[in-house]
């Protein structure tokens, strides 16, 4: 690079902070196209629609078709975004409640009637019910040319499938209508006979026409039918002081973080600070771009992950400085350092990808929405790091900046005994481990169960109550909030303002009949609240049994997949045991964690161990990268031991400086924020501390076990 492209590169550079820091904070145009005021929050934020559909019918719907019910609404009202909840009020309601929107009317148009569906002939006959349809996808398909086209994939019970096989035999070559919500939706001609149980609707103009097709199947098919009992729009759970908070915290994080990477790294470490400002900017960029929906904890996520971001520079620069210390000049250590460091950087960020794939692909609701999050945060780190970092150092370099004391040498470290101080570690963290069990059987004994789950797992009671005054979020978190916690005994508490009037909507723990009269009494007394205006009714989990199952399911395939590629990269299956095994070591500290010091179990429950899962496997990667690399240039003397021990070592300080970067984020986090996010904080602390542990004592000592241990069986 000459010194006028380097020069174009630097100017460039400033350029691109300045307008990417004037599009998030101000936009463009009238509205203020791409400024982050305009990122899509959740229901926490900025509140939304909610809707209250009831059962058509005089019996009472069973529990399994209620489940099944709010299981499809969820799968369908994810459209409008990830972070929408669906969940269950009384014996025969559900609530839909829709964050970033304000139409209520706009949302029940589109969503029809729910389990109003029906298929039928000309004449008006019903050969199918909704209930009868299992699944509907949208998909491609070869037409009779053999061009692709857009189709609709119907997946239909055993009942359905004899009812659908006798209908299709008898009218070929006629219309079967598809009806919803009394209005007909496709009218496809029926081409021969379907005897297989699945079926195929052509003749869609595009993927999204297929797909809202498919969706309104679905939406149709539930096995109750809904009616709409009510809707409102209710304002944000938590007020304005928590966004303002926890971007205050990111703030100071930042600027932190970008004089510790300054004062260590020096001129690399300026580097690494623009690099930064580049990628918050980017991320608040395409958060905005894609609709993705932020809620509390996804800008906790974000602090995290400007965190994490550091990691891959920290990776390059400790390379730049052992290649200067090994006597390579300045200009050969930065290219050098960038070539050693991709190998470590690509296979943690792709072992944490592959994580959040599986995610998105598997999971629902909220945890959905936090792996389009991540997966975005490491896409945008590893391009900020690899491609701009690189541009920058290198374009400084060239316009002058030259001597090796702007960018430091490897202090001589000598390797430390990690491996022979293995029972140690193993038996620190074996006492770690099982404080949770024992933490959890205590509990169990004295509260009745093993965690403090929240609204979100156990469902509760909701209160929704008409005050005499407009009361704002701030003024019912400090007013009515403690006289709610003085009845429940339990600071996990949620209250939404309906939009428009003085209704406030109060969700707590399952309230016994005398504590649900005690609320009503203090509410009466304290606030001169008409008795007659308070009612209450008993709601379920927002994380329903299929969303958590179908976490679980994630969570096993993305391991296995990340134990697979690790299997495949290393080409030993050694490195890929010993660092799924260190990440369940941290998942289980962590848990124990949230049993010791009881904090509430909710939906940041599910975010933290994913975010604590995708740290830890990045941090053991770059340990298991140089022991790979130090076993090629091993030496006869040598010994397995010493190869782990010096590996570790040379790592140690990479270690120590990525868990301090993101420990300032998530501290200050904890410092500055709301309650809600101190109890998503602090977890993630005790991740950040345990993951960088497992990493240096853990996992190179448990690889170094397996490797001699079959190697002496052999």
């Amino acid at each position: 690079m000459n010194k006028n492209k380097s020069l174009a590169v630097v100017i460039g550079t400033v350029v691109l902070v300045l307008l990417l820091g004037f599009t998030t904070i101000v936009g463009f145009g009238p509205t203020g196209t791409g400024a982050a005021r305009n990122i899509l929050l959740g229901l926490d934020l900025s509140g939304g629609v909610s809707i209250t559909y009831r059962a058509v019918g005089e019996e009472t719907p069973s529990a399994e078709d209620m489940s099944d019910t709010i299981y499809k609404l969820q799968q369908r009202v994810a459209g409008y975004s990830t972070e929408a909840q669906v969940y269950q009020e009384g014996s025969d309601r559900i609530n839909i409640e829709i964050p970033g929107v304000s139409d209520a009317n706009a949302i029940l148009e589109e969503l029809g009637k729910p389990g109003s569906l029906t298929f039928q002939l000309e004449d008006g006959t019903v050969v199918l019910d909704g209930t009868d349809v299992k699944t509907a996808s949208a998909g491609t398909a070869p037409d009779e040319m053999g061009n692709s086209q857009n189709v609709v994939e119907l997946v239909l019970t055993d009942e359905g499938s004899t009812k659908f096989a006798e209908a299709t035999s008898e009218n070929i070559g006629n219309i079967i209508y598809i009806v919803y919500d009394d209005a007909v939706i496709s009218s496809p001609v029926v081409q021969t006979a379907i005897t297989g149980g699945t079926a195929q609707i052509s003749g869609m103009a595009d993927h999204e026409e297929a797909e809202k097709l498919a969706s309104s199947i679905r939406i149709g098919s539930l096995s109750i039918e809904l009616e709409e009992l009510r809707s409102n729009v209710v304002g944000a759970q938590l007020g304005q002081k928590a966004i303002s908070t926890s971007l205050m915290a990111g703030l100071i994080g930042l600027i932190l973080v970008i004089l510790f990477m300054a004062v260590v790294y020096r001129v690399p470490g300026i580097v690494a600070g623009v690099s930064l400002l580049i990628y918050t900017g980017l991320d608040l960029l395409c958060l905005n771009a894609f609709d993705l929906t932020l809620t509390l904890s996804g800008i906790a996520g974000i602090i995290l992950s400007i965190g994490m971001a550091v990691d891959a520079n920290v990776i390059i620069y400790a390379r730049i400085r052992e290649e200067i210390t090994a006597g390579v000049s300045v200009k050969a250590a930065i290219k050098t350092g960038f070539q050693k460091a991709l190998s470590a950087i690509l296979d943690g960020n792709i072992t944490t990808l592959i994580a959040a794939a599986v995610l998105a692909w598997k999971g629902t609701g909220t945890i959905q929405g936090f792996a389009q999050t991540l997966a975005l945060g490491i896409v945008l780190s590893m391009f900020t790091a690899c491609v701009i970092s690189r541009l920058i150092m290198t374009a400084v370099y060239t316009l002058g900046v030259q001597d090796e004391k702007y960018y430091g040498r490897a202090k001589e470290v000598k390797p430390i005994d990690f491996v022979g101080k293995r029972k140690i570690f193993f038996i620190i963290s074996l006492v770690l481990v099982l404080s949770g069990p024992a933490a959890m059987l205590i509990h169990k004994g004295s509260e009745g169960k093993i965690l403090n789950y929240s609204l979100e797992f156990m469902g509760g009671t909701a209160t929704t109550v008409t005050f005499n005054e407009d009361y704002s979020i701030e003024e019912l978190e400090e007013q009515v909030q403690p006289v709610v916690e003085g009845v429940t005994g339990d600071a996990n508490i949620q209250m939404q303002k309906v939009t428009g009037g003085n209704q406030v909507i109060i969700k707590t723990r399952e309230l016994t009949v005398d504590e649900r009269q005690e609320m009503e009494e203090k509410l009466v007394s304290d606030f001169a609240v008409d008795e007659t205006l308070i009612s209450t009714e008993s709601i379920s989990s927002t994380i329903s049994g299929e969303m958590k199952s179908d976490a679980i399911v994630a969570v096993i395939i993305a391991t296995i997949l990340m134990l697979l590629y690790i299997w495949f990269r290393f080409k030993d299956i050694r490195f890929a045991t010993s660092a799924v095994i260190a990440l369940l070591h941290d998942v289980f500290v962590v848990l124990a964690c949230y049993a010791i010091v009881w904090i509430s179990v909710g939906n940041t429950f599910i975010a933290c161990m994913l975010t604590i899962v995708g740290y830890s496997i990045n941090a053991t990667i770059v340990i298991f990268d140089r022991i790979r690399e130090n076993l090629h240039g091993m030496k006869k003397k040598d010994t397995i031991a010493d190869v782990v021990n010096l590996s570790i070592t040379q790592t140690l300080t990479r270690s120590i400086y990525t868990s301090i970067t993101t420990f300032i984020m998530v501290a200050v986090l904890y410092i500055l924020g709301v309650s809600s996010i101190r109890e998503f904080a602090l977890p993630l602390m005790v991740g950040i501390v345990c993951g960088g542990y497992s990493s240096v004592c853990i996992t190179g000592p448990l690889w170094y076990v397996m490797k001699t241990k079959i190697k002496s069986k052999q």
